[in-house]
């Protein structure tokens, strides 16, 4: 521990998601396996959308983009999660800790902008199909790319900011696995009140905002597809959408619940489970989803494989 004016805390200890030791090694497993199909998988979605020019499409782009914030998002928090598995104390200096608090809020609140920024790209390619090259550019697209990790580091330095700015002293057990804002607030030994309306600000421009913006244009991408006189147009575009919608859900549905409700000073088993969805699982059903429901896609990995 460390006196005077700087932070007392110099490191945490985490409880991890079991203290049964047995339970933990089946857990290195199922997160060394979900880790390694999620690199796989995100890498080959990366590789495929790169080298076959059918995939060269603002999408596609698009879909690299979140490809490759889900590989960033994954390794913030598995590869230490994989090690503290095997380890009796599982400790994080707080340097890591902010470290990874300011990474994973930087791949997260991209992830958000850019799944909007998706959204946005099906309306204009459903609802206006016929102004859509000149209206998605490969400049626009560029824009927006850059838009939404400009807007994740944001999200992360005001976020990382108000948390670190807090005094940690005394108690440092996170019953977590990773360091996030929401579990080092209940550590704080000052009030978190201003704190928290910090993060609760930035989760409505970051979560709510992007959330109201995915359903205006899922009901006009509705509203278009029904008056379709093609059943298999209509086909094609629930397809497409479907996949972009499942992993909206998956995500915006677990991050809003950690992250848009009151602080609470007990981190109980359900929260815990609610993170391992977002920062561990959902990085590895974005491909799988996308891949199993688009056509395009498996088309670009049937020419790969019969090479």
């Amino acid at each position: 521990m460390e006196k005077g004016n700087q932070t007392s805390v110099v490191e945490f200890v985490f409880l991890g998601l079991s203290q049964d030791q047995n339970t933990q090694v089946v857990l290195f497993f199922m997160f060394l396996v979900i880790y390694v199909l999620t690199i796989l998988g995100n890498l080959l979605m990366v590789m495929l959308i790169h080298t076959d020019s059918r995939l060269h499409t603002p999408m596609y782009f698009f879909l690299s983009n979140l490809s490759f914030a889900d590989l960033c998002l994954s390794t913030t928090t598995v590869p230490q999660a994989l090690v503290h598995f095997l380890m009796k104390r599982k400790t994080i200096s707080f340097a890591g800790c902010s470290t990874q608090i300011f990474i994973f809020l930087l791949i997260g609140g991209t992830e958000c902008a850019i799944l909007a920024v998706m959204s946005y790209d099906r309306y204009v390619a459903v609802c206006k199909p016929l102004h859509y090259s000149t209206i998605i550019t490969h400049g626009v697209c560029v824009q927006l790319a850059v838009g939404s990790w400009a807007s994740g580091a944001i999200v992360s330095v005001v976020d990382t900011t108000f948390t670190l700015n807090l005094p940690y002293k005394g108690n440092n057990i996170i019953n977590h696995f990773f360091c996030e804002p929401p579990t080092l607030l209940k550590l704080a030994s000052a009030d978190t009140y201003t704190t928290e309306m910090a993060i609760f600000a930035v989760g409505v421009v970051i979560l709510l905002a992007p959330v109201s913006l995915i359903l205006i244009s899922y009901w006009n991408i509705i509203s278009t597809v029904v008056q379709m006189q093609s059943g298999e147009g209509r086909l094609k575009v629930f397809s497409t959408c479907g996949s972009h919608l499942i992993v909206v859900i998956l995500f915006y549905g677990s991050a809003i619940f950690d992250y848009m409700r009151p602080n609470s000073k007990i981190m109980n088993e359900r929260d815990k489970m609610i993170s391992v969805f977002y920062s561990t699982v959902t990085p590895l059903l974005n491909p799988i989803i996308y891949s199993l429901r688009n056509k395009d896609v498996k088309q670009a990995l049937r020419k790969i494989t019969a090479k």
